[in-house]
């Protein structure tokens, strides 16, 4: 953690509480994202849900989330993560019981869409406060290790949840995660400094005075959306396969079990888990070796494009391999990771917010539409006569395309920001 050699820069003993206080909120926004993937097979019964259904519904959640982006990062550069951070989670606390007192598809889904809403700040807010609390080795670090918390959430969202489900089932699960990110508010109110107007280096040195709050340096920037489609696809598409279709290619491709598919989802996230640590590791020494985040990305993105290739040819033949195969294409995609402390690093601090709410924004949106897009095109599969595996097969193909054609934009596209 950073020390406080910079006027900016928290002690080390603060760094760390700061650290874990926003860390449990995201743990528990992370949990809140990834359990309708477990809870799939029970919604789909008790709602009588369909593949675009079940796509809506889980995209709800990065629908909300993407609806509060913009406004987000300005509301984090002018009055910093603690207050922003609070008020949103008040949402979050509010949606969570709202789905659990849900009696309809669309009380679940506008539900949904406020859980997304209210966490929508449990990364943003932290990385903004990084950006100016912490050095650049130690920015990189704590963006994988708060990307490894998010995966103890999703693990916990996995088999713990299957577990507690026959005994307290998912209306009181949702009740329990409103309390406890109610705890966690508490934790970061009490725990995390105020927010000063303007950092002090920038006091002393290049105060920005005609900063109107707007995103014109971010939307202006070569760079920014030369990161923009793998952020939308390959990282969206990530995320949009961890914690939804990972679950229902089990079951309806693999033919797994609703507890088989829990077992698999937690070995995807536990594959996670132990990717982002090591990145956390790693990262702030590759940066020493001058080696750029950009051709990390350029070399190791191919990989999930292997593995893609590899799922959508096997198909049902993948049997107890498929959760390995998609735990496979999961860590794989974490190159595309490093993009997000990328862009907030090719911004000046002021902008921090801005630059990483608009790229949060990219890549919710991405996870929004490639969600819904494949339960989409599973039912048009299924509508053209297909059976389930290979109408799953097929809407992985299109997507494994799209991902393909944003990594090509990204390697032959130019930039006008240092690598």
């Amino acid at each position: 953690m950073s020390t406080a050699k910079h006027p900016d820069h928290l002690p080390r003993r603060m760094a760390v509480v700061v650290f874990l206080a926003f860390a449990l909120a995201y743990f528990f926004s992370a949990l809140v994202r990834a359990i309708t993937a477990t809870l799939s097979p029970t919604l789909t019964s008790e709602f009588g849900l369909s593949a675009q259904d079940l796509g809506l519904l889980a995209g709800g959640y990065f629908l909300g989330f993407s609806f509060t982006q913009l406004p987000l990062g300005r509301w984090l550069d002018r009055y910093g993560p603690k207050k922003v951070i609070l008020a949103f989670l008040s949402v979050a606390v509010v949606g969570c019981l709202a789905f659990a007192w849900a009696d309809s598809f669309y009380g679940l889904l506008a539900a949904r869409v406020l859980c997304g809403m209210g966490v929508s700040a449990c990364l943003m807010a932290p990385l903004t406060g990084y950006r100016r609390w912490f050095d650049a080795p130690t920015q990189l670090r704590t963006n994988s290790w708060m990307l490894m918390t998010g995966s103890f959430g999703m693990v916990a969202a996995t088999l713990p949840v299957q577990w507690l489900m026959p005994i307290w089932g998912w209306r009181a699960l949702f009740g329990m995660l409103g309390g406890m990110i109610a705890i966690a508010m508490l934790l970061i109110a009490w725990l995390v400094p105020r927010w000063q107007t303007a950092p002090v280096a920038t006091r002393v040195a290049s105060a920005p005075h005609d900063d109107d709050g707007s995103y014109r340096a971010i939307w202006r920037s070569r760079y920014f959306w030369r990161m923009t489609p793998i952020g939308f696809f390959s990282y969206g598409g990530m995320v949009a396969i961890q914690t939804l279709w990972a679950g229902p290619w089990m079951t309806q491709v693999a033919g797994w079990s609703a507890q088989e598919a829990a077992t698999g989802l937690f070995a995807i996230n536990l594959s996670m888990l132990v990717s982002f640590w090591l990145w956390g590791l790693v990262t702030p020494r590759l940066a020493q070796w001058g080696i750029p985040v950009d051709r990390l990305i350029a070399w190791g993105l191919p990989l999930t494009f292997v593995v893609l290739a590899f799922l959508v040819w096997a198909g049902p033949q993948l049997g107890s391999a498929a959760a390995a195969s998609l735990a496979l294409f999961c860590v794989c995609s974490t190159f595309v990771a490093l993009a997000q402390p990328a862009v907030a690093m090719a911004f000046p601090a002021h902008l921090a917010g801005r630059a990483l709410s608009a790229y949060n924004l990219v890549i919710f949106a991405g996870i929004f539409v490639v969600q819904w897009g494949i339960g989409l095109a599973v039912d048009v599969g299924l509508s053209a006569g297909l059976d389930k595996p290979a109408a799953y097969q097929v809407a992985l193909a299109g997507f494994a395309l799209c991902s393909f054609g944003s990594w090509l934009y990204f390697v032959f596209s130019k930039s006008d920001q240092p690598r």
